[in-house]
């Protein structure tokens, strides 16, 4: 687990940072970076550390092996400066996901565990752990923002956040809460939903971590971000035990059931965001190339490891209650 955040006689100090190589100048600029912009927030004119000077512009921005259309003809007879930019989407979208997610479920979930929302008996290092994830996430959404402004300002593209449709999972997770009847079924949705991302967040993550031919930047990014989420997944699998365990039979139902919609939705491509950068790119034969892919069997997900998942389904027994193809999926 990281370090709780410290304090002196003076007061409170910056908490940890996620742990990282100081020798590896990518992860020390963008390090460097969330330092000084935590630390100044009052005057965030001031000089910081330039990740620009990190930036390889001859590298993709984003996998292109991860693309659900990356061997559709349509795609492949693109211009190749239009195949770079329709990358640099695909990365501000990477990002947009992951700042949605942490932003519109991950922390209202923790929210909830925190002030005693499932009265599952939580004691005071329980809710320290969760607080100081809490924490951690809105660092993790500082990163992203940098990694795609950085983008933005290199490829001297505008290519701005707003255009994009909320991400699927918050999308999904916004649903679940307007259809809820009652504050419970809300609550174990967001309970639901949280959980599945910590745990769901590394797989995805390691897309980009674990590729050597993207941009520095965005790979360190990712890595940097995937350290804490470690400790995170374990947090948020021991705090939905702990609930589970004191659920009635009626909510307990209820919380499987948004789990496996949770599972759907969080290894799933957002095809949604896809067909809106087709469209920002006004790519001919973009929505017919849209459709095919969208309609053909095995496109359906970008996350295939739900190793961890399939783990606390097992631990939980409710393997044969969620509503979920694992044979679709790998589980070691």
């Amino acid at each position: 687990m990281t370090a709780l955040p410290q304090h002196s006689p003076d007061g409170p100090v910056t908490p940890a940072l996620p742990a990282h190589d100081p020798g590896d100048p990518v992860e020390n600029a963008v390090i460097s970076r969330l330092a000084g912009n935590w630390t100044r927030r009052a005057s965030v004119k001031r000089a910081e550390p330039d990740l620009d000077d990190l930036f390889e512009p001859h590298r993709p921005d984003y996998p292109e092996h991860l693309l659900p259309f990356r061997d559709h003809p349509t795609y492949l007879a693109l211009d190749e400066p239009v195949r770079r930019k329709l990358l640099a989407w695909a990365w501000v979208a990477f990002n947009k996901n992951v700042m949605d997610n942490e932003q519109r479920v991950v922390n209202p979930g923790f929210t909830l565990i925190a002030s005693g929302a499932f009265d599952a008996g939580l004691g005071e290092a329980a809710v320290q752990a969760v607080t100081q994830a809490m924490v951690d996430e809105q660092y993790h959404t500082l990163m992203h923002l940098n990694a795609s402004a950085v983008t933005r300002r290199r490829r001297g593209w505008h290519l701005p956040e707003t255009a994009l449709p909320l991400a699927k999972k918050a999308r999904r997770h916004e649903e679940r809460l307007a259809a809820a009847d009652h504050l419970w079924q809300r609550h174990l949705t967001t309970l639901a939903f949280t959980t599945v991302s910590e745990m769901s967040i590394n797989a995805y993550l390691d897309l980009m971590a674990q590729d050597d031919e993207v941009q520095p930047v965005n790979r360190v990014t990712a890595e940097l971000h995937n350290r804490d989420e470690y400790c995170h997944s374990s947090i948020s699998k021991e705090m939905a035990k702990a609930v589970h365990a004191r659920l009635d039979p009626e909510r307990r139902a209820y919380f499987v059931e948004a789990f496996g919609d949770g599972l759907a939705a969080f290894g799933a491509h957002d095809f949604t965001t896809w067909r809106r950068i087709v469209r920002l790119l006004d790519i001919e034969g973009g929505e017919a190339m849209m459709r095919d892919v969208e309609n053909e069997p095995g496109r359906s997900l970008l996350v295939q490891d739900y190793s961890g998942l399939h783990g606390l389904c097992a631990e939980l027994g409710v393997l044969d209650e969620v509503s979920f193809d694992w044979q679709s999926v790998t589980v070691r």
